[in-house]
């Protein structure tokens, strides 16, 4: 990563895994062999970020979480940054500091939001990003008076960008990184609401044949987790398709899966997408707010690959090459959509006992996990 801002002087770090030059040490290459690859990563002087956010002013603070707070910034140059400060109690937020140091800062696309470096100082551990206009998608996406403007292109090239950026996560990067937290509250939009993919400090790294993976600490926002990995800590390519699919649908419809229900059923987004498409009327679906001209067919291809993407079960989801091709051709054929993941509340959607296994309820209280609200 190449940068033209010159940092003043430099702060020595406690932790020993970020020295003072600020070179991170690569843990594994492609193959998941040990390397002795180092990245240097342009390191920020603390007074220059406290100069640029105004001491960290309420005025210029965009959101806070469990990690800390991020600032708008503004550097002498006139350069606009948003500055993660982490708490200075967090464990996690330190190791997911280390995480996104050693991803991010080696992943180059335009779907992937900058780093631009960071500042260390003491007990202090801050990440430096480019700033995003528009914050991240959330924040249009389910705001009243701001969803109008997301028209369909707009949301068109929200979907389709998220997807060329997961894609190059899975497999066009040097590595295979799994992200395990996609949501609207992590893709972040610029100037021309271009979506860029942000907060890999749930990201997990695969090397060499590895499909998947397993864990106990089960980490991410429930709605947008797959059944395998709430239920099993499963977590792999398919987990992350399983997110994006959410995505998409909570995109065309305007709706969070989080909070949704359809009283009549007590379904969640999910199932009353599978509901209204099961009985061919997908294009109920579509947010109100939506104006001007659209495709008919794109819209309806688009829900169905969100729901090609939520199917319970993970071999029956595409891969993120495949979900671009789907995307991108009018000629795709695209395979009917089996019975979605976490789409039911406490009633069956269908009493039929052919389906009974697919349409068994979940709530929450079926799973333990670790919740992390929007916005952390």
């Amino acid at each position: 990563i190449s940068c033209n801002l010159k940092p003043g002087p430099r702060k020595r770090s406690q932790d020993p895994l970020l020295n003072d030059q600020a070179v991170i040490p690569s843990k594994r290459d492609y193959s998941g062999e040990a390397t002795t690859d180092e990245l240097e990563l342009p390191l920020f002087d603390f007074d220059t970020i406290v100069l640029a956010t105004d001491n960290f002013s309420v005025a210029n603070k965009l959101g806070q979480g469990g990690f800390g707070c991020v600032h708008k910034g503004m550097l002498v140059e006139g350069q606009a940054i948003a500055v993660k400060r982490l708490s200075k109690n967090s464990d996690q937020g330190t190791n997911e500091f280390k995480n996104e140091v050693r991803f991010i800062a080696r992943l180059q696309h335009r779907n992937l939001v900058r780093l631009l470096g960071c500042c260390i100082d003491m007990e202090e551990k801050m990440l430096i990003y480019e700033y995003m206009e528009h914050k991240s998608l959330d924040s249009l996406l389910f705001n009243k008076e701001k969803s109008s403007l997301l028209n369909w292109q707009r949301r068109f090239n929200i979907i389709c960008g998220t997807a060329r950026g997961l894609l190059y996560l899975h497999q066009d990067s040097r590595f295979r990184i799994i992200h395990r937290d996609l949501k609207p509250s992590n893709i972040l939009l610029d100037k021309e609401l271009n979506p860029k993919i942000s907060d890999f400090g749930m990201a997990r790294i695969f090397g060499g044949d590895q499909t998947e993976s397993n864990t106990k600490r089960v980490v991410g926002t429930y709605g947008y987790m797959a059944p395998e990995y709430a239920m099993d800590g499963i977590f792999s390519v398919k987990s992350d398709v399983f997110s994006f699919g959410v995505l998409v649908l909570e995109i065309v419809c305007g709706k969070k899966n989080r909070g949704f229900y359809y009283t009549d059923y007590q379904l969640n987004l999910l199932g009353h997408v599978w509901k209204l498409w099961r009985e061919s009327n997908g294009l109920a679906l579509m947010d109100s707010s939506i104006d001007g001209a659209y495709s008919t067919e794109v819209v309806l291809r688009c829900i169905q690959v969100g729901l090609l993407c939520v199917q319970e079960q993970a071999d029956d989801r595409p891969t993120m090459s495949t979900v671009v091709l789907m995307l991108s051709s009018e000629n795709a054929t695209l395979p009917q959509p089996k019975h979605p993941g976490f789409s039911l509340g406490r009633r069956r959607l269908e009493s039929d006992s052919s389906s009974s296994k697919q349409d068994q309820s979940c709530t929450v209280n079926d799973v333990t996990v670790t919740i992390l609200e929007d916005g952390r």
